[in-house]
C-alpha cells in the first residue's frame, strides 16, 4: 500500500484514538467534578445530571443529524422499548451508585468496580448470549474472583459498591447489546424517560426551598448545569472512537478510566491503600493482563494461557 493511500487511514485512526482517550480520560477524572459538588446530595446531583443531559443531547443530535434514528427508536417494537426502559433504570442506578461512592470517599471501590467490569461482561456474554469463552478468559475471571475474595477474607470488606457499579454497567451493556439502537438515540430515550421523575423532584426541592440550584453561588449553579455536557459529550467522543479504531484498541483504552480513578484515590484524596488492597488489585490486574494482551506479549511475562 502506498504512503498516500495509508495516510488517510492513519489520520482517521489517530482521530479515533484521540477521541477515545478523551472520552475515557474524562470519565476517569469525573471524581474531580463530583467532589466539586460534594455538598449536593447524591440523588439531587443525579437529578441535575439527567435533566441537563436532555438539552445537551438535543444539541448533539441536531449537530450529528441523528433525529432520524431517534424517530426509529420511538417507533420500535414493544420489546425494544421495554428493553430501553430497563436500561434506563440500570444506567440511572449506576450513575447514582457512582456519585455516592465518590462522595463517600471510596473512589478506590469505584476503580475496582470498573476494573472488574470487562470480565463480568465477558461472563455475562457466556451465560446469557451463549458466547464461547476461551481458557484464557476463564483464567482471567478466576483471577478477578480471587482478588475480590481476598478483599472479603483479608480485609473483611465485601466490596458492595464495586460490585454494584460493575454489575449494573455490565447488565446495561448486555441489554443494549440485544437491541439495535445507537448510543446517542438510546441515551436520549433513557434520559427522556427519567426526565419527568427527576425534573419533578428538582421542582419539588425548589418549591420547598431546599434545592441546591439557585440557592448558593453562581459557580455552583454553573457546575450543576455542566452535568449535562460532561455526561453527553464523552459519549459522543466514544462514538467517534468506535467508528474509527478497532474494538481491541477500544478494549485496552477503557482501562484509562479505572486507572485514573485509582491514581486520584491514592495520590490526590489519600484513601487507604494497604498491602492487602495491593494484593487484591494485583490479582485483578493480572486477570486483566491475561484477558487483554496478545499472546506473544503474555509469553514474555510468563502468563501465556491458550
Amino acid at each position: 500500500m502506498s504512503a498516500s493511500a495509508a495516510s488517510p487511514a492513519t489520520a482517521t485512526a489517530r482521530i479515533g484514538v484521540a477521541a477515545g482517550l478523551a472520552a475515557y480520560g474524562t470519565w476517569g477524572l469525573l471524581p474531580l467534578y463530583i467532589k466539586t459538588l460534594a455538598d449536593v446530595p447524591s440523588v439531587e446531583f443525579l437529578a441535575h445530571r439527567i435533566v441537563w443531559s436532555v438539552p445537551t443531547l438535543v444539541v448533539l443530535l441536531t449537530l450529528l443529524r441523528g433525529w432520524g434514528s431517534v424517530r426509529r427508536v420511538f417507533s420500535s417494537p414493544r420489546r425494544v422499548i421495554l428493553t430501553l426502559c430497563a436500561t434506563a433504570v440500570l444506567i440511572t442506578s449506576n450513575w447514582l451508585a457512582y456519585i455516592y461512592t465518590v462522595n463517600s470517599g471510596r473512589i478506590l471501590q469505584a476503580s475496582l468496580g470498573y476494573f472488574i467490569n470487562p470480565l463480568i461482561s465477558v461472563l455475562f456474554g457466556f451465560l446469557f448470549l451463549h458466547e464461547t469463552m476461551t481458557r484464557r478468559q476463564w483464567v482471567a475471571i478466576a483471577f478477578a474472583a480471587a482478588g475480590v475474595s481476598f478483599l472479603v477474607v483479608r480485609v473483611g470488606m465485601v466490596p458492595v459498591l464495586s460490585l454494584t457499579l460493575a454489575l449494573t454497567f455490565a447488565s446495561y451493556g448486555l441489554l443494549r447489546k440485544t437491541i439495535s439502537v445507537d448510543g446517542y438515540s438510546g441515551l436520549f430515550f433513557e434520559t427522556l424517560l427519567m426526565l419527568p421523575l427527576f425534573l419533578g423532584y428538582l421542582l419539588w426541592l425548589g418549591w420547598q426551598g431546599s434545592g441546591a440550584f439557585g440557592t448558593g453561588s453562581p459557580a455552583r449553579d454553573g457546575w450543576l448545569l455542566f452535568g449535562g455536557p460532561i455526561t453527553a459529550i464523552p459519549l459522543a467522543l466514544f462514538g467517534v472512537a468506535v467508528q474509527r479504531v478497532r474494538l481491541a484498541t477500544i478494549g485496552l483504552m477503557q482501562y484509562v478510566t479505572p486507572t485514573s480513578q485509582f491514581l486520584l484515590a491514592v495520590l490526590v484524596y489519600g484513601e487507604d491503600f494497604s498491602s492487602n488492597h495491593m494484593a487484591a488489585f494485583s490479582l485483578i490486574w493480572t486477570g486483566l493482563l491475561i484477558y487483554s494482551l496478545p499472546r506473544n506479549l503474555l509469553e514474555k511475562f510468563g502468563l501465556s494461557v491458550r
